[in-house]
């Protein structure tokens, strides 16, 4: 009776066993999708983050494009081969800058102009990134079960009414977010929970918007990028910036290249800049101001030194990693729009894409595809 019954249960597990090979083997249909573009028609993404534009526009600045002639801020960069638009919104902010409404409006305004949208999401009513990750006021008192709910119900309305063609889950998450509930560390299975209400929220209301899960820097980037490799998004999105991640481009290569081939992603660089001057243009302290903080002596802050230093992250973030799709500008239109003795105004100016004089600089030229 025993050796019988042994009998059936070997020949169950062989008759298994054979049903799971036979259907790895005959349904190729099931084979992960590789993502890697078609080197021959793969799309560059040549983007700006031009957040704080409808905030500079109420000041009526004037610019000039390369030629010197007078022209709207969005159409000289149109010209020049910028077909994105990257802005982050903030959840209830202390003003309407960067809030629901303006980025809705302003959208509207950019897809007419036929820029795709992308969007940094920072679930936070002001600046996330690694050093601060900060739940909005609204949601600071509510149950964890009511956290997700918010995180999903918040996304699905900007996927139903902006629509952007990208979208980021949170902006430089590298310690999480939704502090503290979403620290990465500390609270990692809620983390990825909560990250997956709001990819959630894109995936049942678009089949076109594209998720990117956005890191700062290149270290421990493969780290991260494991503990979020069972997530669904279609793209990873770098910050690299000289002066916080390193001065060498090499390095940057390679991280893209092996990031993008280990978790098999579609890769591009979500944030960088690069000065083209070390001169103050207002009363504001600059972020980036001192020799050491550039890669010299390759990369000086003159114009053509910016010019160059993105013509190289554009060929390492599109033309060179396989995988690459290209790269966004930030802060391309910071230029010192409260006057020459603004104390609270830019501190990127000597980084912005227009001179102190608001005519464009030779850096624009780079962003079209050749």
């Amino acid at each position: 009776m025993k050796t019988e019954k042994t009998k059936q249960l070997k020949l169950i597990y062989l008759l298994l066993v054979a049903v799971l090979f036979f259907t790895a083997c005959s349904d190729d249909n099931n084979d992960p999708v590789d993502p890697t573009p078609d080197p021959e028609t793969k799309e560059l993404i040549s983007a700006m983050d031009l957040s704080q534009l409808p905030e500079i526009e109420l000041t009526n600045p004037t610019f000039f494009d390369l030629e010197n002639n007078a022209k709207d801020f969005l159409d000289i960069v149109k010209e020049n081969g910028v077909n994105t638009v990257r802005l982050r919104l903030w959840v209830n902010p202390e003003n309407e800058h960067s809030a629901f409404n303006e980025v809705k409006t302003f959208s509207g305004k950019l897809k007419a102009k036929g820029f795709d949208i992308w969007l940094t999401v920072h679930y936070s009513d002001t600046w996330a990134d690694p050093g601060q990750q900060n739940k909005p006021e609204r949601w600071s008192s509510i149950s964890y079960s009511a956290l997700k709910d918010s995180v999903y119900s918040y996304t699905q309305k900007i996927i139903t009414e902006i629509a952007p063609d990208y979208i980021q889950i949170g902006n430089e998450i590298n310690s999480g977010f939704l502090h503290p509930e979403g620290n990465i560390q500390d609270q990692t299975f809620q983390f990825l929970e909560l990250m997956e209400q709001g990819i959630r929220a894109v995936r049942d209301n678009s089949s076109a918007t594209k998720i990117i899960i956005h890191y700062a820097g290149l270290n421990n980037a493969d780290w991260f990028f494991n503990v979020v490799r069972n997530l669904d998004y279609d793209m990873i999105g770098l910050s690299y910036y000289p002066i916080w991640h390193g001065k060498s481009l090499t390095s940057l290569k390679t991280t893209l290249t092996n990031l993008s081939q280990t978790f098999n992603k579609e890769i591009v660089l979500a944030e960088t800049a690069y000065p083209f001057t070390l001169g103050w243009n207002d009363w504001t302290n600059n972020i980036v101001g001192q020799d050491d903080q550039l890669i010299r002596p390759d990369y000086p802050a003159t114009e053509t030194g910016q010019q160059q230093f993105i013509e190289r992250i554009k060929q390492i973030s599109f033309e060179e990693v396989e995988k690459g799709r290209g790269f966004c500008y930030w802060g391309a239109e910071l230029i010192a729009w409260k006057g020459p003795e603004a104390p609270d105004a830019s501190p990127w100016e000597n980084q912005a894409v227009f001179d102190f004089n608001n005519k464009a600089l030779p850096v624009l030229s780079v962003f079209g595809e050749e």
